[in-house]
């Protein structure tokens, strides 16, 4: 196998597993490990991997973005711990906007008992919501992205442009020091930066995953938030470089 294939056949693995380990791939793919390095150096130079510890994880592009399913299984705990944190950060809001996303769906469950209306992009937490006595949830209309299970397009940032949100909780494919905020896709871009518009308070949930990422389309600057809750994964001396463009970092 040339190593054009073979580099194919990692990204492959990455995307479908959700990481990849030097070790597994050298014996899955009959080569030395020091050849699979080489070839993550490769595919990380080309932004379509990200090198961790032992291994590598994919990167979402204009061509790849990772479905629900593949959300829910990575940075797991993590992702419990920041929305936790997040939730804890309402302080009094009657008006909330939940984006599109498993973290955004971890959060409507912990809302599901306050008083609350909640303006949502998103199936998965309007779900999340649909028995709670306490909260009314107005789902946006539009086009459904069934990777995503949210809605985009003209009619839900019409219907977003014309609220007003005391606090909205967003995601985001990648946040840079020189990009900001980014997503692969046009579409969910308009819609999450109509939600940074409208609302009174910005709050990003991301995983450390997601920092030093840049994608597509950028939706915000990174200080257009009010708060970043991530997790302690995140190096501290990391999180006082995106505090110094304005927002708090909280590392849960």
């Amino acid at each position: 196998m040339d190593s054009e294939s073979r580099q194919a056949r990692i990204v492959e693995f990455a995307r479908t597993r959700g990481r990849v380990e030097v070790a597994g791939l050298a014996e899955e793919l009959d080569v030395a490990t020091e050849t699979i390095r080489r070839d993550l150096k490769v595919l990380a130079s080309r932004r379509l991997l990200k090198r961790v510890h032992g291994g590598a994880i994919p990167l979402e592009t204009a061509a790849f973005e990772s479905g629900v399913e593949y959300r829910s299984q990575v940075d797991l705990a993590q992702k419990h711990r920041i929305v936790s944190g997040a939730a804890a950060l309402l302080q009094g809001a009657e008006t909330v906007y939940l984006d599109e996303g498993f973290s955004p769906r971890l959060i409507a469950e912990r809302l599901a008992d306050q008083e609350l209306t909640v303006v949502t992009s998103s199936l998965l937490a309007a779900e999340a919501l649909a028995d709670s006595s306490t909260v009314t949830v107005l789902l946006l209309g539009g086009r459904m992205r069934g990777r995503t299970l949210a809605t985009v397009d003209h009619w839900a940032v019409d219907m977003l442009s014309s609220l007003v949100i005391d606090v909205a909780y967003l995601g985001t494919n990648g946040i840079s020091l020189d990009h900001g905020l980014t997503t692969p896709d046009p579409a969910v871009a308009a819609v999450k930066q109509t939600a940074v518009r409208v609302a009174r308070r910005r709050i990003l949930v991301a995983a450390h995953s997601k920092f030093g990422v840049t994608s597509f389309c950028r939706f915000a600057n990174v200080g257009d938030f009010d708060t970043i809750v991530t997790g302690t994964e995140l190096p501290a001396a990391e999180a006082r470089r995106y505090e110094a463009l304005g927002p708090t970092v909280l590392r849960q």
